[in-house]
């Protein structure tokens, strides 16, 4: 009930075993009843309703209330939060793209003025002149 965007997609999350009722993973057939506890894995959280009435035909959204009631635990949003805030953060140094920082650091180096800032004259390099030698 408005869980899912489409029916497909809820049959394929009951196939994948996303979906389980009082603890067990069902089949996309299997009947609820008024009452039961659906747990609907949704990465990264664990989403929990409760079945409260047995709709005839679907509904708009703003009758869901009415026959599910939302009972996820905080702890789960907060984990949904910090997944969000995350974002690309943790992502190892090397892996994927460069970021745009990356690439700008990576164009600055290749220029020549740059370049020329780190060049060292390796003939000055003992502080003795290589010509009386």
């Amino acid at each position: 009930m408005r869980v899912f965007k489409t029916r497909t997609i809820a049959t394929d999350a009951c196939k994948k075993g996303r979906v389980s009722v009082g603890g067990v993973a069902v089949k996309p057939s299997r009947a609820i009843k008024v009452g039961d506890v659906i747990d609907v894995k949704k990465p990264p959280i664990t989403y929990t309703f409760r079945v409260k009435a047995l709709a005839p035909n679907r509904l708009g959204a703003k009758l869901v209330p009415e026959y599910l009631e939302n009972i996820t635990s905080p702890a789960q949003y907060e984990l949904l939060e910090m997944t969000r805030i995350s974002g690309f953060v943790d992502r190892r140094k090397g892996l994927g793209r460069p970021t745009k920082r990356d690439s700008r650091e990576l164009s600055r180096f290749r220029e020549d003025t740059y370049a020329d800032t780190y060049f060292l004259d390796f003939e000055d390099m003992d502080g003795e002149d290589d010509d009386d030698a």
